[in-house]
């Protein structure tokens, strides 16, 4: 009898290797999932697995006709469809040998939002008012991926996680900058919001984009080698890429916020080359160019010197690349604590990048004063600003001015308004050749123009 059990079990194993052989199922990335945002007005791509030449056929619910394609050489297969204008909830049906079906799917906008660890930030970390924050998030319009944290040597066509409703449940341990982001939007736009957390506290750009980047640029290859192993993630290049965003290409999406920096003053001298990198990198992997938008590190005790600030420096450089916007935290941060408390300001600064830029609906101020140019009159050295109306100072008078001459030494200047413009001079400097503004880790000036946002750091030479 035993024997016969056992004939019986092993026949139903080889049948059963032999079916999925010759009926492989169909399956689909982690990113399309049930309650998941489709890009609204666009043409999406959905891509999968199944047997080699297995027809495969896709019907949307807002759709006229269904489509088709087969499985190639390799079993994958991939489609593109046409979304219409926001809505839903909808269901995509998947029909191969078997059948799937995505359930209360959403049209709206798709954000990706990464970075270190103020981008992970969740309500439940601790921030400002973050208990009523917590119990008043529910919007089911609102919904939200998280990416597990993981690492590979190659790319890869996998990462956990799921589309989940916004509730104050799933709100609670997410990250608090995409939430606030995506609640902005939803209540000026009055469409569903998608937004995918992919982020990991302590890591630096280079875990981050594509190792053939680096490689391929002595500068990025040099800096990369400064980075040491720490035990909270990973430092080594395109790892945290290869698991956590190489899965999602090329899930359509509206654009990038990105909210990292400290763990690079180690190689601060590269950063704007680094950063500049990603953006181009991940654009390219993606073949289009979305906005992209990012906070600038806040004031603290990092590193040594002045690394802090040339982090912030590169940051504001990186703005000659198209299509990016930046948000400065000066006046929000916490000098003593890396993980400022408030999330809603800088959040609530991106959302208005994205809904003046690239939404188009608004006209307010969405910019600190940024640095134009320096012009010298004697000893006078003028400074003029881009995003400068309403340019003022709360205080006396401006701080964190030096001027230096052509020795390059730095000395504490004295500086006053004109309107949109700040003269500044020195008694120890009679010929001034360059200026630099709040150019320390820790510096919080008070030059804000008159939206109220803050001017970021600058360096003329």
């Amino acid at each position: 009898m035993k024997t016969s059990l056992k004939r019986l079990s092993l026949t139903i194993v080889v049948l059963s290797v032999f079916l999925n052989a010759v009926h492989a199922n169909i399956s689909l990335p982690e990113i399309f999932s049930d309650n998941m945002v489709l890009q609204r007005n666009s043409v999406v791509t959905i891509w999968g697995w199944a047997k080699t030449g297995e027809a495969v056929l896709i019907r949307a619910d807002w759709a006229d006709a269904d489509i088709t394609t087969k499985a190639d050489n390799q079993g994958t297969w991939k489609l593109t469809f046409k979304t219409p204008g926001a809505g839903g909830p909808y269901s995509i049906h998947i029909k191969g040998y078997n059948e799937l079906t995505l359930k209360n799917v959403l049209i709206g906008e798709v954000w990706v939002c990464s970075g270190q660890s103020n981008m992970e930030w969740s309500a439940q970390s601790g921030i400002i008012n973050g208990a009523d924050e917590i119990k008043n998030a529910n919007y089911p319009d609102i919904r939200l991926f998280t990416v597990s944290q993981a690492t590979s040597h190659y790319p890869q066509d996998h990462f956990k996680g799921e589309w989940t409703s916004c509730t104050p449940e799933t709100m609670k341990p997410f990250s608090v900058i995409a939430y606030f982001f995506a609640r902005k939007l939803h209540k000026e736009l009055g469409v569903p919001i998608g937004v995918i957390n992919s982020s990991w506290g302590g890591t630096p750009a280079e875990a981050w984009m594509p190792e053939e980047v680096i490689q391929k640029d002595d500068l990025l290859r040099e800096a990369a080698s400064k980075q040491k192993p720490v035990p909270w993630g990973p430092v080594e290049p395109a790892r945290i890429y290869n698991s956590m965003i190489a899965p999602m290409i090329p899930y359509r999406i509206a654009g990038v916020l990105w909210y990292q920096g400290e763990a690079n003053t180690i190689n601060s001298y590269a950063y704007k080359e680094m950063l500049s990198g990603l953006i181009n990198s991940w654009r390219s992997k993606w073949d289009y160019e979305f906005p992209f938008y990012f906070v600038q590190i806040a004031p603290y005790t990092y590193g040594e010197n002045f690394q802090g600030v040339e982090v912030r420096e590169a940051q504001r450089k990186v703005l000659e690349v198209p299509n990016t916007g930046m948000v400065v935290v000066s006046d929000v941060g916490d000098t003593t604590n890396i993980h400022p408390k408030n999330k809603l300001d800088p959040a609530i600064r991106l959302a208005n990048l994205a809904l003046n830029r690239y939404y188009k609906t608004g006209t307010i101020e969405d910019s600190g004063p940024l640095y134009k140019d320096l012009t010298i009159d004697k000893n006078k050295a003028i400074i003029s600003f881009d995003h400068s109306e309403g340019l003022h100072i709360i205080g006396e008078k401006p701080t964190c001015f030096e001027v230096a001459g052509s020795d390059k030494i730095y000395y504490p200047a004295e500086a006053k308004m004109k309107g949109q413009q700040v003269i500044v001079t020195s008694k120890q400097v009679k010929l001034p050749l360059s200026v630099r503004f709040a150019w320390s880790n820790t510096a919080t000036p008070n030059l804000f123009n008159g939206a109220n946002l803050p001017a970021s750091c600058f360096k003329t030479e």
